[in-house]
């Protein structure tokens, strides 16, 4: 039975001040969630070292929004996936679309950047998803299969077992539009059936995929309700706790 998990991608916002009484507030009402779902938070990199302190001992895990492509050196700004681990996370977004679209990230960064995080022991959240130019010209089957190849066909099937799989259309981030149900669980089965040709249908069953647009307490229970889809990316609902928790207990 693959893992079930509601990860909140907290992006650029909130003060520390204010990420800890967001994480307190999850984690006051963590238990009404099933105990079969997993809960992540991902916040800024300024917070992490706080919010590690407020999650220890809980159920709520700890992720980051990105890492560096180095394991340490002159790379001022960066953030090594030593100090991620050192300051107690667990987990690390990688390939979110809005890293891709305005950071540059590419499929040859991301191989680098899973690489490092699986060696220290980091579990990955890789993105994949289409713009809506992509989507509108029927694009979108082939933009998933092509980054899922170009970074996931470069890793074992154990090293996979680490890895989860978050599905953004991205012409459905922050723009108030959601792929519907049917539409969402489409395009999951798909990256489900590329992963069993080229790992074997076991390790394609074992495959968490998270759907990554604007999922809400509105959709989730039909989102979640779909055979493939195995829980969330939560972008803007996760900035409200009962929102983040109502979405967790969509299941």
């Amino acid at each position: 039975m693959r893992k079930k998990i509601v990860a909140g991608n907290w992006k650029m916002n909130t003060t520390c001040q204010e990420g800890m009484e967001l994480a307190k507030a999850v984690v006051a009402k963590a238990g009404e969630v099933p105990a079969n779902v997993g809960l992540i938070v991902a916040a800024p990199f300024t917070h992490l070292c706080c919010l590690s302190e407020v999650l220890e001992g809980t159920r709520v895990e700890l992720s980051a929004q990105n890492c560096a492509d180095h394991a340490s050196g002159a790379y001022t700004g960066e953030v090594s996936v030593s100090m991620l681990k050192s300051v107690g996370c667990q987990w690390t977004i990688l390939g979110h679309s809005e890293r891709r679209q305005y950071y540059g990230e590419t499929d040859e960064k991301l191989v680098v950047k899973t690489k490092l995080a699986l060696e220290a022991g980091l579990g990955v959240i890789l993105c994949v998803g289409e713009n809506l130019d992509e989507r509108e010209a029927g694009k979108h089957f082939d933009i998933c299969k092509t980054q899922i190849e170009n970074v996931l066909f470069n890793f074992t099937a154990e090293e996979l077992k680490s890895i989860v799989i978050a599905y953004e259309p991205v012409w459905a981030i922050g723009t108030g539009k959601t792929a519907t149900a049917a539409q969402a669980e489409e395009i999951h089965a798909f990256i489900r059936k590329v992963l069993a040709d080229k790992f074997g249908a076991q390790v394609a069953d074992d495959m968490t995929i998270l759907y990554g647009g604007s999922c809400k307490p509105s959709n989730a229970a039909e989102l979640f309700a779909q055979p493939d889809i195995d829980g969330g990316l939560i972008g803007g609902a996760s900035l409200k706790a009962d929102d983040f928790l109502a979405i967790a207990k969509a299941y």
